[in-house]
């Protein structure tokens, strides 16, 4: 998560610069407001995945477990 953390601030300051030097109604600035945005969202998902529980990790480590086995109706 940090490494994301770092890829957006990158992209802050690069899209800031862009925007300076080219100004702000360019599609330069726009496109690279865009990829800022993305890495937002994508942070953003990281977050929302919900961590294992400790059986899914034991059925992860011990597929063959009793606790395990998935049976088709």
């Amino acid at each position: 998560m940090s490494d994301i953390k770092s890829k957006i601030e990158q992209e802050l300051a690069e899209a800031r610069a862009v925007c300076d030097v080219s100004g702000s109604d360019s599609p330069e600035c726009a496109a690279a407001w865009d990829a800022v945005e993305e890495l937002q969202a994508e942070a953003s998902h990281q977050r929302q995945t919900q961590p294992k529980t400790s059986l899914e990790q034991y059925c992860d480590d011990n597929p063959e477990a009793a606790e395990c086995r998935i049976y088709d109706d």
